[in-house]
């Protein structure tokens, strides 16, 4: 009895698809890639001005977040949760209160003449403190700048921020530009 043998398939040309395959794979697809915190670095100063201009306290907002991951604004232990409200107090300062910041008029295009803070939130946070907690921080001052701008928006041109045009969003931006100073972190632990 004779033994029928199956026919082998040749495989040689396959190695060479799957490799084509995956060249094109690697080509043809992006990879997400992290990005940073979106943040407008101040201008340098010119090299003959070594002092920076006085800052008055009132302007400042100190926010400073420890390695216990716990939050110190203006004095007061606070939680995260309060952060945004406190902020957007201060940056808008809309009774004009003595002791949060001083407005100077600004002619702003679209808009005409108005008062816009002086006001500056500095964060400082510990070595120690959780990138985590650092971020909900983030978080909660990006969205005191976005929860006014959007107020202001819905106001001034009757819709949200997003749906406004680009020329009433930097005017917008121009009414809250936001001013977020973050300094060396500290080791704070003794």
């Amino acid at each position: 009895m004779s033994k029928k043998e199956t026919p082998e398939l040749n495989a040689s040309s396959l190695a060479d698809i799957a490799f084509l395959l995956l060249i094109f794979f690697l080509v043809a697809t992006t990879m997400s890639t992290d990005t940073g915190l979106a943040r407008m670095l101040p201008p340098m100063l010119p090299n003959n001005q070594d002092d920076a201009p006085p800052i008055k306290e009132r302007n400042v907002f100190t926010v400073l977040l420890n390695f216990r991951n716990q939050l110190l604004v203006e004095g007061e232990w606070v939680d995260v949760s309060e952060l945004k409200e406190k902020a957007k107090e201060f940056i808008a300062n809309p009774a004009d209160k003595d002791n949060l910041p001083e407005k100077s008029e600004t002619e702003i295009p679209l808009i005409g003449t108005y008062p816009v803070s002086k006001g500056v939130i500095s964060l400082q946070n510990d070595r120690g403190s959780q990138y985590q907690a650092y971020l909900q921080v983030q978080n909660e001052l990006q969205a005191a700048y976005n929860e006014l701008r959007d107020e202001f928006a819905k106001i001034k041109f009757h819709k949200s921020y997003e749906d406004c045009s680009d020329a009433e969003k930097d005017a917008i931006r121009k009414v809250y530009p936001q001013r977020i100073s973050e300094a060396e972190p500290k080791n704070y632990k003794k």
